[in-house]
């Protein structure tokens, strides 16, 4: 009878990992985490690239767009050194993390489109609020784990994940505005892909934390499948936890995404991180993504056209989009032909 009881349970937990079908595309036209202007249009540009049409066409997915969070805000005279735009890069973040929060409450993947990539401090943080077993895949180039004290540009998309994590809470001054966040989630659940330009003082957390981190080499070395589940057993061995990815599209090589702000040769081609994003499709667990930091203000239009194109390839195939096409019942029973 045990027997039985416990296949039951595994069937219950193998049936509670089915990939989700429902989406929320949430927009988040904002740029104030960084310096450079057009960052905030990326929303719109994907949408009328065809973003929800395209998405409704893998195979059942339901998408509901949630529209844009409202970016604008009075400006507060606050000043935390070395942190520029801190009352708007707060005011945005509270808001979205309310909103991230109500897509999977309403049982749907919270899919993100930024700005730039300070805006993961309130999806993580949204996310984190319904389900704090989370793990959260980090694919950038850069770390974003500066301090305000660490940081050589005063950018907050640089600090994102340093705002987030509960071991680094001592390090941070008093921040007036972000009284709403309080970092709760452990550094112990992140893991990186696509690192090849790390400060010194991130690479230091990196290895104090053992935080498993696949740089381009050790992708190079290992190939992105492994890579991917290695981080993906290092941080939920069970293989039962919901997974958050946080792609800014300067993990692609800068010839697959050129428009975008801090763009790094030697990237992941497309078709890594593509099949990054199957990987994780394919696991049932991934719960929600961000894309950020696509700048369609950025070089010509051949180049703001090929980076768009990438976002979109991104996020399909975290949704689901199979490369191979989905053959038709039956097919797959008739003969192969064999020449001899």
């Amino acid at each position: 009878m045990n027997s039985i009881k416990v296949f039951i349970r595994n069937m219950n937990q193998s049936r509670k990992w089915e990939p989700l079908k429902k989406v929320g595309v949430i927009g988040v036209p904002f740029e104030k985490g960084q310096k450079k202007y057009g960052v905030s249009v990326a929303p719109a540009a994907l949408r009328s690239a065809g973003l929800i049409k395209l998405l409704e066409t893998i195979g059942g997915l339901d998408v509901k767009d949630y529209g844009d969070i409202e970016t604008t805000v009075a400006t507060t005279d606050v000043n935390v050194d070395n942190m520029t735009h801190l009352p708007q890069v707060s005011a945005c973040n509270k808001k979205l993390s309310e909103r991230v929060s109500q897509v999977l409450k309403d049982g749907r993947v919270a899919v993100t489109i930024g700005g730039d990539h300070s805006i993961g401090v309130g999806t993580v943080d949204g996310h984190y609020k319904v389900n704090e077993d989370m793990i959260l895949l980090w694919v950038d180039a850069h770390a974003d784990i500066n301090t305000n004290k660490t940081s050589g540009s005063g950018s907050v998309h640089g600090m994102p994940v340093a705002l987030l994590v509960k071991e680094l809470a001592d390090y941070w001054p008093y921040l007036p505005t972000m009284d709403w966040q309080e970092p709760k989630f452990s550094i112990k659940n992140l893991g990186y892909v696509g690192l090849r330009s790390v400060d010194e003082y991130e690479r230091l957390v990196i290895e104090k934390y053992k935080v498993p981190a696949f740089a381009m080499e050790d992708i190079e070395e290992h190939g992105i499948r492994q890579s991917i589940n290695h981080i993906l057993q290092v941080l939920d061995p069970s293989m039962n936890k919901p997974i958050h990815v946080s792609f800014d599209i300067d993990s692609l090589d800068a010839l697959e995404a050129p428009s975008t702000g801090t763009p790094v040769r030697g990237g992941l081609s497309l078709r890594e991180a593509i099949s990054l994003m199957e990987i994780i499709h394919s696991t049932g667990r991934l719960r929600a993504i961000d894309l950020v930091e696509i700048n369609p203000a950025l070089g010509d239009e051949s180049d703001r056209k090929r980076t768009i194109e990438a976002g979109l390839c991104v996020l399909k195939a975290g949704l689901g989009f199979s490369r191979r096409g989905t053959a038709p019942r039956g097919v797959l029973d008739l003969p192969i032909q064999t020449h001899h």
